[in-house]
């Protein structure tokens, strides 16, 4: 069938000259795994929880509170979000006491999840902000640098995160270039569970980290989008967050309810701006509604609603809470017992996967090892060798060992 054409018009495209865009690096295996046809293929790249039937989970909690708003009507939402769910998910952040809640000098909007607040928290620091680098770990999730650099930021730097000949957090030389660093910049962390390498520094590092950041006069964004997936517990895996606050730091905080939730697909997040006082607070979320206005309007109710319905109810959240749990015990479950038959093959040591936590994995297989476990094992991962152990269940679990054991040469 010929290309749509009106009489008249000039016939030479007028977007001829836009090039092909690479596939994402994540988002395009899925489309690669969604297309082979192999009954063995396993996806491990896409950081979505599934059940041990391979299939998405849906969270008992969430299918109970979807019970109660059914009946929800679908106006509108104010631009800043759904004023119940912002405060929970402010309580849940920075924690249930009053003292923190109840602060004015704390504002809350509601976001397209995690990206969509980090995207919007982008944009505010690129208009607002003093111009300085950004500083993000080496390595990061990928589309941190995309996020900053369409939002118009054109100094995205690396810090010192991971020691790839260890396997461990370079916490020596995560501080040098964060103390190396322009003062008063931006830097990037990880609250918990760091994708994509599944290592998070210990509650004495992040004292230690809180300290040096404030004295150089840093602006501290936190990414949390595996509140829950680290320690199986969304009260311990927020502990870096709490020591910033507690140390007095401005920061900003991008909420995802993605992976904790399982609602992947309702793009339900928040952005947290703690300020110095109800003023600058009053301020900070009227710009911040500009922003959102010109990007989205509003954001989605239904999510919202669920997560509200979940967390305000002493007993969803209690179920929600052992959901969380279960998730987490379920992704623990099958690193050790990847590492266990990895550990069989005998030439390489693969001990760190044991030490790393959350849904990742940073395995250690090169670019080419990758590239062999795709296209000769029909096992999908990152070219950086990450793993999504959600992605595992005791069906696969032993044919993606082996096939390890075999691109690395120990079987």
């Amino acid at each position: 069938m010929p290309p749509l054409a009106q009489p008249g018009l000039p016939s030479m495209s007028k977007w001829s000259h836009v090039p092909l865009a690479p596939a994402d690096p994540i988002l395009g295996l899925n489309a690669l795994y969604s297309r082979d046809a192999d009954p063995r293929k396993v996806n491990l790249g896409v950081g979505a929880y599934k059940g041990e039937d391979g299939k998405p989970y849906v969270l008992p909690s969430v299918k109970k509170a979807i019970q109660k708003i059914v009946n929800s009507n679908h106006e509108y939402l104010p631009i800043t979000g759904l004023p119940e769910f912002t405060l929970e998910a402010k309580k849940l952040i920075f924690g249930p006491d009053r003292a923190n809640v109840e602060h004015k000098n704390v504002t809350t909007i509601q976001s397209l999840s995690g990206t969509g607040a980090l995207r919007l928290a982008a944009a505010f620091l690129n208009r607002f902000h003093v111009p300085v680098p950004v500083y993000v770990p080496d390595p990061t999730w990928g589309n941190h640098y995309a996020v900053f650099r369409d939002a118009g930021f054109r100094e995205i730097r690396p810090y010192k995160y991971y020691a790839r000949a260890t396997n461990t957090i370079d916490f020596k030389g995560m501080l040098s270039d964060i103390s190396n660093a322009q003062s008063n910049s931006i830097v990037l962390l990880h609250a918990c569970a760091h994708n994509p390498t599944g290592l998070d520094p210990n509650h004495e590092q992040w004292r230690e980290l809180s300290q040096l950041l404030s004295k150089k006069g840093h602006t501290v964004l936190m990414d949390c989008a595996y509140q829950g997936f680290a320690s199986g517990n969304p009260e311990t895996d927020v502990e870096s967050i709490r020591t910033m606050l507690r140390d007095g730091h401005q920061l900003l905080v991008a909420q995802s309810f993605a992976k904790n939730f399982g609602l992947y697909g309702e793009r339900i997040g928040a952005l947290s701006l703690v300020c110095r006082d109800e003023p600058s607070a009053k301020a900070v979320q009227s710009q911040v509604s500009l922003l959102a206005r010109a990007m989205y309007s509003n954001p989605p109710a239904f999510g919202a609603r669920i997560v509200h319905a979940v967390l305000s109810d002493a007993e969803l959240s209690a179920m929600w809470r052992v959901d969380v749990r279960g998730m987490a015990d379920r992704i623990h479950e099958m690193r050790r017992m990847l590492v266990d038959k990895l550990s069989q093959g005998g030439r390489r040591d693969w001990s760190h996967i044991l030490r790393q936590i959350g849904m990742f994995s940073y395995t250690g297989l090169s670019k080419e090892e990758t590239r062999q476990m795709v296209n000769t094992h029909h096992i999908y991962m990152t070219a950086d060798g990450r793993i999504s152990l959600a992605g595992l269940n005791t069906r696969n679990v032993d044919y993606v060992a082996r096939c390890m054991l075999q691109t690395t040469g120990a079987c």
